[in-house]
């Protein structure tokens, strides 16, 4: 679960890069796996995910939203939560 402490509050400036995200629209199961999906069946949904972050105009607040959170699961910002967790402990 994302550290809720770490959000930047209600204020809608904080949130309205969500508005002109690519994946607004697509709905969660592509960027996040359904209990026990593994092997190439995951790695090809996490690749879709990765499709559409790849033009997506707010790809960057996105990413930053989802470090600066601790985002434990999904795709955001174009990276898998262990490609996530690797970006941090190289901090």
């Amino acid at each position: 679960m994302p550290d809720v402490s770490l959000l930047p509050g209600p204020t809608l400036h904080h949130w309205e890069w969500q508005d002109r995200a690519a994946c607004r629209d697509l709905g969660p199961s592509r960027f996040f796996h359904p209990a026990g999906e593994r092997g190439e069946e995951r790695e090809d949904r996490d690749e879709a995910a990765k499709r559409v972050c790849a033009g997506c105009p707010v790809r960057r607040a996105c990413l930053e939203h989802a470090l600066r959170t601790h985002e434990a699961y999904g795709v955001w910002g174009g990276l898998t939560e262990d490609e996530r967790r690797e970006k941090q402990s190289r901090k």
